[in-house]
């Protein structure tokens, strides 16, 4: 389906600058960014999300990528990502947790709007690239890139390229169900997560899971219609209450064997973790002391690392898809 996108004029400047565009298509907010061939910003703006409305969507990006090359005075090349992925089998949009793209040409309907090549790929994975080309796992051959926030997800980089897989889904741990703690009758069944599941990852792990496993246990009452945010339950657990300790608590538990199952797995180098939920600190301490019980080894090695470029590896991910 063709969309009518206003069309702009080509930015004056050569097109081989080797400056690189990229585009982080938050739930609410997009951030576009410009570098130039070493990694640096020359640019960075951000714009509302038009949530629920996919043409308004399409329209932003241009419209963002139009003032950006105007302002840097070159054309250049464009990587996006998406809290999604495009399907192999139909070249539309899947796995979205800002549904209105799901089903979406959105590939399609960008190259068309913008008049040249576009690289999608889920935001996890740009920022596995971001940190495995410059950032906190820079030189790691296999590098699991973890987004804890809003949604829970991951992406794959070996050797400095991002492992997209057969299906479009590798590093899709969210959605794989929480291995289960021997003897827990409290984790028997979970809780249904947006994409229809019982008991996903991501709806143990998530930002909001940790909001809501407060409010279930909180003594006091003092969240009954999710008015603390998961990071609001971390500094009341840094000072000292005890209901967010144990929540955090849980949350540690449940994260080191969700993680641990990875390991199992791809055995990566370095797990780079990003999302609102990278800034605890509790868990780079924490972490390493419990997953070894899990994990099938004599001995774990894998480090991890918060995201050096923080907010930003998205966008730069992005941008290094070309």
């Amino acid at each position: 389906m063709a969309l009518a996108t206003k069309q702009y004029p080509q930015p004056a400047g050569p097109a081989e600058a080797g400056l690189r565009v990229g585009i982080d298509l938050g739930g609410t907010k997009t951030e576009i960014a410009v570098l130039d061939a070493a990694g640096k910003f020359l640019l960075r703006r951000r714009a509302e999300t038009p949530r629920g409305d996919y043409r308004a969507t399409v329209a932003t990006i241009v419209r963002l990528l139009a003032a950006a090359e105007q302002s840097v005075g070159s054309r250049c090349t464009v990587g996006i990502g998406i809290p999604g992925a495009i399907s192999p089998a139909t070249g539309r949009v899947m796995n979205a947790n800002s549904e209105w793209l799901n089903g979406q040409r959105l590939q399609e309907n960008l190259e068309e709007a913008l008049a040249r090549p576009v690289r999608i790929q889920n935001d996890a994975n740009c920022l596995a690239v971001s940190e495995a080309t410059d950032g906190a796992a820079a030189g790691a051959h296999c590098v699991l890139g973890v987004i804890l926030g809003t949604g829970v997800g991951a992406g794959i980089c070996i050797g400095g390229q991002v492992l997209t897989g057969r299906n479009a889904i590798a590093g899709e741990w969210g959605h794989n169900p929480l291995p289960s703690q021997p003897g827990s009758l409290a984790e028997a069944t979970g809780p249904r997560c947006w994409c229809g599941r019982i008991g996903c990852i991501e709806a143990w792990l998530s930002g909001p899971a940790v909001a809501r496993d407060f409010a279930l246990h909180d003594s006091q009452a003092r969240a009954p219609h999710g008015t603390i945010d998961a990071r609001e339950v971390c500094r009341l657990a840094d000072q000292g209450d005890a209901d967010a300790t144990r929540a955090v608590e849980r949350w540690l538990d449940r994260l080191a064997r969700g993680l641990a199952g990875v390991i199992n797995i791809l055995d990566p180098d370095v797990i780079v973790v990003g999302g609102g939920l990278s800034n605890a600190a509790v868990v780079y301490r924490e972490l390493p002391r419990r997953w070894g019980t899990h994990v099938f080894s004599d001995r774990v090695d894998t480090v991890i690392v918060p995201a050096a470029h923080g907010d930003s590896s998205g966008v730069r991910g992005a941008a290094w898809l070309w």
